[in-house]
């Protein structure tokens, strides 16, 4: 009597994600944004003519630490944002994070070219800066969706003051670098008014003046390192 065994079927190569694939993707990310080798989807929004001449020597020093401020603003806000991201599980508000991280790298992109133009460089901080902003993002998003989304909201008001005083002691003549902080400022508001209406709360006051703080701390040290 014979026994006829089944066939083998097809093997699988597919292989399930788990944490660790998780964790290596986060430390690819934030090795692109910190080598500077990420690029951005949009256009660079710098279209103005810009003459050797235009600037003094401290008023080209000045712009640069200027430009160097909104780069780690963004260097922060991308680790932030991927931060939050990260442990969130709903799926309307953290695609509205990754979405918002998304367009934040068009920003880190251009105010890293803007600096090059400039001939001066990042923070030499951005790593700190980058693995203390994810860790409070890992922090905010453990609150809960309103609490994640409005820290998401106040984080982008304060960035609109910010770069609304930059707009406003910018050289006169640098236009370049008053085109890509413009184009920010729009993005940040668009950023600002969906966490609100996806339900994002208004923070406590105390949190708010934290943070606040925190970014005197960050804008102050970042001009000049």
């Amino acid at each position: 009597m014979s026994t006829t065994l089944p066939k083998p079927g097809p093997v699988s190569l597919r292989r399930r994600h788990g944490p660790l694939d998780a964790l290596l993707a986060e430390a690819d990310r934030a090795l692109r944004v910190l080598s500077g080798s990420a690029s951005a989807g949009r256009p660079y929004p710098a279209t103005a003519q810009e003459s050797p001449q235009a600037m003094s020597a401290q008023e080209k020093r000045h712009a640069a630490g200027l430009m160097r401020v909104n780069h780690v603003g963004e260097v922060c806000a991308q680790a932030l944002y991927r931060g939050q991201a990260s442990v969130c599980r709903d799926p309307a508000p953290r695609a509205l994070l990754l979405n918002a991280a998304a367009e934040e790298v068009d920003h880190l992109v251009w105010c890293n070219e803007r600096l090059t133009e400039l001939g001066s460089r990042p923070s030499l901080l951005n790593p700190v800066w980058y693995a203390g902003s994810f860790a409070l993002g890992l922090m905010a998003s453990v609150a809960g969706v309103p609490r994640n989304l409005g820290f998401m909201a106040e984080t982008e008001r304060q960035v609109e003051d910010h770069l609304d005083e930059h707009l406003r002691t910018l050289p006169v003549q640098d236009e370049r670098s008053r085109q890509i902080v413009q184009r920010m400022k729009e993005d940040e508001a668009q950023h600002r008014a969906s966490a609100e209406q996806a339900g994002g709360v208004p923070l406590p006051t105390p949190v708010k003046s934290a943070m606040r703080a925190m970014s005197k701390v960050m804008t102050t040290t970042a001009y000049w390192i």
